[in-house]
């Protein structure tokens, strides 16, 4: 058969093989389209520039993107392999700007297809300003209150200060931060915890950790009281003799802690004459002897001494073999608080 039948066979309905290859091409790419199959996830938005230009103000940081290819190919793609982000390279002027968001294929994503990637949403608005950093204070935030008689005399931070960065705008209107909350309730000694530094804007960061040491000192408070009106008392005089006390009363200023000497009440022997070394008759005067509970510190006390007359014991009742006892001024006792 020469060229020319054969050319003429190929064209003989031509309309109709033409329809038919098309239909075909169509049947074809309808199925290869009916066994594509979607999947959508989230992904971080990362922001690629200079590092001089940063964000000012919040933006999404995440975008929704879908794949779609048929079923074996998706399943061949990790997730962490599609990157997308903004491309702020070319920018260095502080601004407003509206930049498409980019997607970039790697790793086991880099040379797959056919896959067709689209994110949502395809342009974001970003403010940028110039990134800047500084040091400010810290201040410890101090939450409830020390058990009762108990206060902070001091606290320290280690470090005092930290480092800060972020866009100009946010960083110079910061002059000093504080603490997370340190709990103070429960505390009766000196103490040390860390405590993350708590930043006011999500946009700023910490050159560190960003936690600092803080250190406090608590003691018991300390408060002074009066005990008024206590009895003299006179210990140690041999029973030959009587004495007689120009003052038979007297008082003590004591220091303690104020758990320990608010409700306090004083007892037994506080003020006494040490009349034991008195062998004849006559007026002597005698140092004040106090004796308070360990716990406290005296202050002072009053009188600080005492003016006995020391007479004859005419009692003939008392015998001069019975041993030397206590004798009180009349009015004496036991001592108490007033």
């Amino acid at each position: 058969m020469d060229a020319r039948k054969i050319f003429e066979k190929i064209v003989e309905n031509w309309p109709a093989k033409v329809l038919s290859v098309v239909l075909a091409i169509v049947l074809f790419v309808f199925h290869q389209l009916s066994t594509l199959v979607e999947e959508s996830f989230s992904a971080p938005l990362n922001i690629e520039s200079s590092g001089d230009l940063i964000p000012s103000k919040s933006y999404d940081q995440s975008a929704r993107v879908t794949l779609r290819s048929d079923e074996r190919t998706i399943n061949t793609v990790d997730r962490d392999d599609i990157e997308i982000y903004v491309d702020l390279l070319n920018i260095d002027i502080p601004g407003t700007y509206t930049v498409p968001v980019l997607v970039r294929k790697t790793g086991s994503a880099a040379n797959v297809d056919p896959l067709e990637i689209r994110v949502n949403p395809a342009e974001i608005e970003i403010n940028l300003d110039y990134k800047v950093s500084k040091s400010v204070p810290v201040t410890p935030n101090f939450r409830g209150s020390l058990d009762n008689g108990y206060e902070m005399i001091s606290y320290s931070l280690a470090p005092n200060q930290v480092e800060i960065e972020g866009p100009q705008s946010v960083i110079e209107s910061v002059d000093s931060l504080s603490t997370e909350s340190i709990e103070l309730a429960g505390r009766r000694s000196n103490f040390v915890t860390t405590s993350r530094v708590m930043s006011p804007a999500p946009l700023m960061s910490f050159k560190g950790s960003g936690i600092v040491e803080v250190q406090g000192r608590i003691q018991e408070l300390i408060m002074t009281r009066n005990f008024d009106n206590l009895p003299i008392t006179i210990s140690g005089l041999n029973n030959r003799f009587t004495a007689s006390l120009n003052i038979d009363r007297g008082s003590v200023r004591v220091e303690g802690s104020q758990n320990a000497l608010a409700d306090y009440i004083l007892w037994g022997t506080v003020l006494s004459l040490d009349c034991s070394n008195i062998e004849s008759t006559g007026t002597v005067e005698i140092p004040v002897t106090v004796t308070v509970p360990p716990q406290f510190s005296l202050i002072r006390h009053e009188p600080m001494s005492v003016s006995v007359s020391i007479e004859a014991n005419l009692d003939e009742s008392i015998s001069d073999e019975s041993n030397p006892g206590e004798i009180t001024s009349d009015d004496s006792g036991n001592g108490g608080a007033a």
